[in-house]
């Protein structure tokens, strides 16, 4: 959570930009990532020279022959030629960072254009990101300072893709339960939200209790050799734009992680190949998007062009024997008549444990969309004997496009109760959440809209006789009359 100063400093940001030209949100964004980025290399390789001169140890600056590319010297320049040196010298620079230590940071800015148009915006945007401190901010407000950048994003892309919001990712995360050792992947990854939670659930497993007491996930369980497989061997993004690849580079490497393994690629395509590979699947994949049929990966059996169809497949075999997986889907998986959408939910229910459907109200992505959503748990390789329905009503935020936080809130009952379902085994459907068996599931054509099975109480409502009501409105009528004619008479 930051406070309210440094989040006054990031709206400020956000208007200056605007007023300056650049209001397309993603181009912003990436711009201020490109800054914030530019400032952070210059504060690692300086603590890489301390800790190396601690040791007595010999370090060499990434800026060696390049000093003027340093943040703290080229933003002492006058407004103009600060643009001129950024745009000619400092991109640049950061391309020919290849085969160095920092290598990260040149695949961080391959292709990437500098865009700020003009003097007097970079200048203001230098004194903004300055004025926050960030080289004295510990890694956690780093990663809020790029958390809160991501939640000013208010539009959908053009396939559907859009942010999820991180009480429902925390939400999927807490009942998923991702551990140390495990493969996590997001094959729809945005802006990496998924695998931040889940890098940052599987730190506070493996922080003493006295830390996470203070709120301090310093994985302080985990040795060297732990924290080197948890950082570079245990999360994994793909996605097929561009911008949203450097988002997510970005968001991971502020949150710690220095060389994140994010590929840009369609995962539904011929070019991605891989299967049996993870034991956690994360994501909230395009809901409305396509792709040509002729480019669909080979080991796909759905025929649809589809793409929210097509991911639930590519999940399933993404996921190695007892993976686990958690993905929201809009309402028309569960209900679909086509046989596509038959196909996909006989597969997660003969050939998967359909662990948990918890139905999702409509305004859960506003101001994005006002799309009805649910999400899946499921678990790959033993069939489904029963499956738990959880209806959520709230969110703990309201469902307008404003989306400002209420009481009302559905999400700690939903962790709890799935977490002891087994012991209640609720049956009991005129409440929330209930168990269905598969054969009752299957009898239905695999339908999975919890309104399918819920029972709904209605109440019976007394209402007077008409006469009755008549009467009563002549009388409240002859009284009103009475008290005007007192007030003529007055």
């Amino acid at each position: 959570m930051l406070d309210a100063e440094l989040k006054s400093k990031i709206n400020l940001l956000w208007d200056k930009f605007w007023s300056g030209g650049i209001s397309n949100p993603l181009q912003a964004i990436e711009q201020m990532s490109y800054l914030i980025f530019m400032k952070r290399l210059e504060d690692e390789d300086v603590k890489a020279e301390q800790n190396s001169r601690l040791i007595g140890s010999k370090y060499v600056s990434i800026f060696k022959g390049n000093e003027d590319c340093k943040w703290s010297r080229w933003t002492e320049m006058p407004a103009e030629k600060m643009l001129e040196h950024v745009r000619d010298k400092v991109f640049p620079f950061l391309r020919k960072l290849n085969g160095r230590e920092k290598s990260i940071y040149s695949k961080y800015m391959k292709d990437a254009s500098f865009t700020i148009p003009t003097p007097s915006l970079l200048a203001e945007a230098v004194k903004i990101i300055n004025d926050m401190h960030i080289k004295e901010r510990n890694r956690d407000t780093q990663g809020d300072i790029y958390e809160y950048l991501l939640s000013q994003l208010q539009t959908a892309g053009k396939n559907g893709q859009f942010r999820t919001p991180r009480h429902i990712i925390k939400m999927m995360i807490e009942i998923l339960e991702p551990k140390f050792g495990d493969r996590i992947c997001d094959p729809a990854c945005g802006t990496a939200g998924f695998l931040v939670s889940a890098y940052e659930y599987i730190l506070k497993s493996n922080t003493s209790k006295e830390l996470v007491k203070e709120g301090n996930y310093a994985g302080d369980k985990m040795n060297d050799k732990q924290w080197k497989q948890l950082r570079e061997e245990s999360l994994f993004g793909y996605d097929f734009d561009q911008t949203m690849v450097r988002i997510s580079l970005m968001n991971l490497m502020m949150h710690g992680i220095s060389n994140p393994n994010i590929e840009q690629v369609n995962t539904l395509s011929k070019r991605y190949k891989e299967s049996n590979s993870y034991d956690v699947v994360l994501a909230n994949p395009p809901f409305k998007g396509s792709i040509d049929e002729s480019d669909i990966g080979e080991n796909f059996r759905t025929s649809t062009k589809k793409t929210e169809l097509l991911f639930l497949e590519l999940m399933f075999n993404l996921l190695t024997n007892g993976g686990r997986c958690a993905v929201i889907v809009p309402d028309g998986v569960l209900f679909g008549n086509s046989n596509a959408h038959k196909k996909i939910r006989e597969m997660l229910l003969e050939r998967c444990r359909l662990d948990a459907v918890v139905s999702m109200p409509s305004g859960v992505f506003k101001p994005y969309a006002g799309v009805s959503t649910a999400v899946l748990f499921f678990t790959k390789g033993e069939p489904t004997k029963e499956v738990w329905f959880y209806d959520m009503e709230a969110d703990g935020y309201s469902l307008d496009d404003k989306r400002v936080e209420i009481e009302q809130n559905d999400i700690p009952d939903i962790i709890e109760k799935f977490k002891n379902r087994h012991k209640e085994k609720q049956t009991d459907r005129k409440k929330k959440y209930f168990f269905v068996p598969l054969k009752e599931v299957k009898d239905n054509n695999y339908d999975l809209s919890i309104s399918r099975y819920r029972e709904i109480v209605y109440e019976e409502v007394q209402y007077e006789k008409p006469e009755l009501i008549k009467k009563k409105i002549l009388e409240l009528e002859n009284q009103i009359i009475e008290t005007l004619k007192e007030i003529k008479l007055d």
